[in-house]
């Protein structure tokens, strides 16, 4: 009988599932087949070596359109004393492509040749002269593809295992193939399985949770090479998820059951697998991803297509998004990868700096989402929102930064190895951004891509910009930081953080800062003063942030000490967090911009007027790298985006406020 195996080191979870289906046969390329050569060979896997079966060419062919002669028959020829070659004996018109004339070794294109016609004169007919006149040698096989140039038959094209790309189908063409043997495309049932998902496009009430998990990993699947098959939603129902494996078993080489695998009562991946067949892992110390099931279903019927085990290997991938992303990634592409016999998928690995600390859990290897970008000569790591839920930190994700077990964390300037989901040209290409979030920014990356640029950021405060620009973490910081005594912006905040360091800051936008409320105000929140009211629930922004700043200048003001305030400590770290807390009921209102309020339909008080902008060191502000943005200030386009948008005064845009 088998038992719960609870944070099993991710090596030993990856042995204990390759020993088990080595001992079943299914440790190998699961099966072969013959395809046509054609467009959809694209991207499968080659079973077998394939050896030229012809040469290519298989003749010796002009490489020109000109006369095919004798090589030894020019050695006279000099821009001085031309030599004259008949037509028939002495030459032969070939087009390009063309087999050579047996008695012929060379060619000579026909823009070095003067066609001559039976009285010796300069004639126009080029392809059937009487003789031809050159005034230069040839050597032998000049301008000829002679035999086997390109593929000797009998010799190696393409080895086993081997991915096909498109010149791979020429070249196999080229050798004499009009079919193909592959590896069989393993087939990956996906089975959702939650009484709170509900499918894609239903009309969302609370505690439904769209079911998107089985398309992220389907397209998972089928770039690594497998044929994936999505079951429709199965709900908590343990007799039904149990069928639904079996039949899904019966058909598939591996089953994804794709659900919630904690120690809870409604945990039923586990207890699946236990009831039919073997379960090897119940939680690997890895996260995201810490409560993945690894086993193997019994008794499925021998059939030709899966060959002769009797076993299916499932995988209870965990129903965080991003969990199972990685999850997917970092058990199924192996074992895809071996089931085809092609190398595994390898990323690109660069060392770079952290920007902030990492708290990481000593027992487990860590994959933290990293932005990344090369500022100056360094390549920087900004860690991304460590949420499991949070599917877009992957989207926003430029890397993987693995923390291994072992290592409780580590220290902001830290340097660690970053698997790269891009390029390195693509990195260099980003401009990287840390400090006040606004949601401007996401208009200034979409107007970028435009132009060749990348703009990659991270949420970290006015406070937390200037001293990332100080430390030389970031090409550019949004900032908003009010100086009390002076009514100017960030000017006296960039001396203090940026002591000595020339800067270029430019005014991106006025905008209005003011409180958030639910759509009627139900809470009959006017102004700060109604914060102190003990049934109203505010929600604050994180120290140092500009908005947190404003705050608390204007409660000083007021006399309203911090806490008076119920929930002055719950922080947020951008404006639309600030109004999903307030959409969600977590608060009654929190001090944000006008746009994030519109963005989920909440109302808004308009309280303060403030500037947003722009600032660089000046050896980034003047590289080609920040042109393109610093260009989009005056590009009437972005401007109009930006105006269209509630709460932003954009008169102020591209205003140099500072360059020293």
């Amino acid at each position: 009988m088998s038992v719960y195996l609870h944070d099993i080191p991710l090596p030993e979870a990856q042995r204990r599932l390759q020993q088990a289906l080595q001992e079943v046969g299914l440790w190998r390329v699961l099966g072969t087949e013959s395809i046509p050569l054609d467009e959809n060979a694209l991207g499968r896997v080659t079973a077998e070596p394939v050896w030229a079966k012809i040469s290519s060419p298989h003749y010796h062919a002009s490489a020109m359109d000109g006369f095919a002669v004798r090589a030894a028959g020019t050695n006279e020829a000099l821009p001085s004393k031309p030599v004259t070659l008949r037509i028939g004996p002495g030459a032969e018109y070939v087009d390009t492509g063309d087999p050579l004339p047996e008695w012929t070794n060379a060619v000579i294109p026909i823009e070095n040749v003067e066609s001559l016609d039976e009285d010796g004169n300069i004639t126009n007919e080029i392809r059937s002269p009487a003789s031809i006149r050159i005034r230069a040698s040839v050597a032998p096989w000049s301008h000829v593809r002679p035999l086997g140039e390109d593929i000797v038959a009998t010799q190696l094209v393409l080895p086993a295992g081997h991915v096909l790309r498109p010149v791979d189908l020429g070249a196999v063409a080229a050798a004499g193939y009009q079919d193909i043997k592959v590896a069989r495309k393993p087939k990956v049932a996906i089975l959702p399985t939650g009484s709170e998902l509900v499918p894609l496009g239903s009309s969302l009430k609370a505690g439904d949770i769209l079911e998107y998990n089985s398309l992220v990993i389907a397209a998972q699947i089928k770039s690594m090479g497998g044929e994936p098959t999505r079951y429709p939603i199965v709900k908590d129902d343990f007799a039904l998820i149990c069928a639904r494996v079996q039949e899904a078993a019966r058909e598939y080489d591996l089953v994804l059951l794709n659900a919630g695998s904690s120690a809870g009562a409604e945990d039923f991946s586990a207890k699946v697998v236990e009831k039919l067949g073997q379960l090897l892992v119940h939680g690997v110390a890895v996260r995201p991803g810490h409560p993945v099931i690894l086993g193997t279903i019994d008794h499925r019927p021998q059939t030709a297509v899966h060959g002769p085990s009797s076993v299916v290997p499932i995988v209870g991938v965990p129903g965080y998004p991003v969990s199972a992303a990685l999850t997917v990634d970092i058990f199924v592409e192996p074992l895809i990868a071996k089931w085809l016999g092609r190398k595994r998928n390898e990323m690109q690995t660069e060392t770079a700096i952290l920007t902030r600390k990492i708290v990481s859990p000593p027992g487990d290897d860590d994959y933290v989402r990293v932005a990344v970008g090369k500022v100056g000569e360094k390549l920087l790591a900004a860690p991304l929102s460590r949420g499991a839920g949070v599917i877009t930190s992957l989207v926003q994700a430029d890397g993987l930064a693995l923390i291994p077990r072992g290592v409780q964390g580590l220290e902001a300037g830290a340097q660690v190895e970053v698997r790269l989901y891009r390029s390195k040209a693509e990195i260099e290409r980003t401009i990287f951004c840390i400090g006040s979030h606004d949601l401007t920014l996401d208009l200034l990356a979409q107007f970028l891509a435009e132009h060749a640029r990348r703009l990659a950021s991270a949420n970290v405060g006015s406070q937390g910009g200037l001293i990332a620009l100080r430390r030389g973490e970031a090409h550019v910081a949004g900032s908003h930081l009010l100086d009390t005594a002076t009514g100017e912006y960030n000017i006296s905040y960039i001396r203090q953080y940026m002591p000595g360091i020339p800067v270029r800051v430019v005014a991106l936008v006025g905008r209005e800062q003011g409180l958030i409320v639910r759509r009627g105000n139900p809470k009959g929140v006017k102004s700060l003063e109604d914060l102190a009211r003990p049934q109203v629930q505010f929600v604050n922004r994180q120290r140092g942030a500009g908005t947190r700043v404003l705050l608390d200048y204007h409660l000083n003001l007021m006399t309203i000490p911090p806490e008076r305030i119920v929930g002055y400590s719950q922080e947020e770290y951008t404006h639309l967090g600030v109004a999903a807390a307030v959409a969600s009921g977590r608060a009654d209102c929190g001090l944000g911009i006008a746009a994030a309020a519109q963005a989920l339909d909440l109302d808004f008080i308009p309280l303060y007027q403030e500037r947003y902008d722009l600032v660089a060191p000046k050896e980034f502000a003047e590289s080609d790298l920040l042109a393109p943005l610093f260009g989009l200030l005056a590009d009437r386009r972005f401007r109009e985006a930006v105006s269209q948008r509630i709460g932003y005064d954009v008169s102020v845009m591209g205003t140099v406020i500072l360059e020293d």
